[in-house]
């Protein structure tokens, strides 16, 4: 067991290190993944039925679309909804657990602000999970297509180059 001197002198040692030790002034950065790109596109596929989840992945993704922005490549991103996703991004509170109903609004305000950025290209809900989820596609959020298919259109936007990434 160490004395009171000890314990002393290894937190005065130890602050010391804290100001002596050579701190990298440098933020971390995706120069080298982004190096010869002008354009990053990426389909993303949002199918959790976890509003705060949701929330959070938006939030990421917005991050994420800012990042490229400041790194100097543009974003190129479509937003994929389907799954238990689908239930989120439609108005009819009666739909979702009570709940989950305070951050149905937060969600909406986050895909109309997304909607409105600069580098999200497109938003699209999937026909067949609006379907299968029991709602109707006049009641998924105005700023998000409603296409047949989400397996297709996602397919198809890796056929044109884009990334998948499913959070």
């Amino acid at each position: 067991m160490r004395s009171p001197k000890a314990w002393t002198a290894a937190i005065v040692t130890a602050v010391a290190l804290c100001f002596t030790t050579p701190v990298s002034a440098e933020m971390p950065n995706d120069q080298q993944a982004l190096a010869g790109l002008s354009e990053v596109k990426v389909a993303f596929d949002l199918t959790t039925g976890d509003p705060k989840q949701l929330l959070t992945q938006l939030t990421v993704i917005d991050e994420t679309r800012e990042s490229v922005m400041s790194q100097g490549a543009k974003p190129d991103f479509i937003l994929a909804f389907r799954g238990p996703a689908t239930k989120l991004v439609q108005p009819d509170l009666s739909q979702v657990r009570t709940e989950d109903r305070e951050l149905m609004s937060k969600i909406a305000e986050k895909v109309r602000q997304l909607r409105g950025s600069s580098g999200v290209t497109s938003m699209e809900q999937c026909g067949v999970a609006v379907r299968l989820a029991g709602t109707k596609p006049e009641n998924v959020l105005p700023e998000i297509k409603v296409v047949g298919n989400g397996w297709i259109s996602l397919t198809a936007y890796q056929a044109k180059g884009y990334g998948y990434i499913a959070p």
